[in-house]
């Protein structure tokens, strides 16, 4: 069995997600995609993409949920990928120490060369980050996109996870939570920030947060644009007026 660091990284670099503003468009899906096809450590396969049983492997997938009923119901967006845990399952039982979490920064990983694909890194993990490679059979997961975060190559804003680069409405946030002054650091104490079924005592890097409550729904009114003739009166006058 491989063990986990017993030091706490200088640097705990990670994610925080934002469930209210999250539209689930699946850019971040996409782009991650797209960056580990030709990235660290190797291209994410596909079989059949065109078949009625594609196959293949993803590191992020966004998943919708509907909360709550009627004028209070809302959808909720919910993205998924490795939550770099402090205290990691998938590190713990892996027998050949493929899996291991980075003492420079926190950073959960898959050595390819050591995985023997038996599988029991995808048994350990409650949260179902880690898939199969169908062609490589071998494990695959979030690397919080080490080769994009250390690029000197990059401009220094492009030097972030590619799911964090590419969404449209700034849902996805990246960095030290070891820094309390950090952006994410500040995101999660101002929002209340929270781990991922904390219960399973893993300690996820990762951080949500949640849907901001939502105002009572109101009953619509028109008066003031209708006085007489009701709606549709105040639309034959609109219409009138235009000639």
């Amino acid at each position: 069995m491989t063990s986990l660091p017993r030091e706490a990284p200088e640097t705990r670099l990670g994610l925080v997600i934002d469930l209210d503003t999250c539209v689930g468009c699946q850019a971040c899906v996409v782009h991650c995609k797209e960056w580990n096809t030709g990235g660290y450590p190797g291209p994410l396969s596909d079989l059949m993409p065109y078949g009625p049983k594609p196959m293949g492997a993803w590191l992020n997938r966004v998943h919708g949920f509907e909360a709550g009923e009627g004028a209070d119901g809302r959808t909720v967006h919910f993205p998924k990928s490795c939550l770099h845990c402090e205290d990691a399952a998938c590190v713990t039982v892996c027998p050949t120490g493929a899996s291991f979490k980075r003492q420079a920064d926190g950073i959960v990983l898959v050595e390819e060369s050591k995985c023997i694909g038996c599988g029991l890194c995808a048994w350990a993990c409650p949260y179902g980050a880690r898939e199969m490679d169908p062609v490589d059979k071998v494990m695959k997961k979030c690397t919080l996109c080490v080769d994009r975060i250390y690029n000197e190559n990059l401009p220094e804003e492009d030097r972030v996870p590619a799911c964090v680069a590419t969404c449209p409405a700034s849902a996805r946030h990246f960095g030290d939570f070891a820094d309390p002054e950090s952006d994410v650091s500040r995101l999660v104490a101002a929002r209340g920030g929270y781990d991922l079924m904390p219960e399973m005592g893993y300690k996820p890097t990762n951080k949500y947060l949640p849907p901001r409550e939502r105002a009572p729904a109101r009953e619509e009114r028109l008066p003031d644009i209708a006085p007489e003739g009701g709606f549709l009166g105040w639309v034959d006058r609109m219409l009138t007026a235009m000639g």
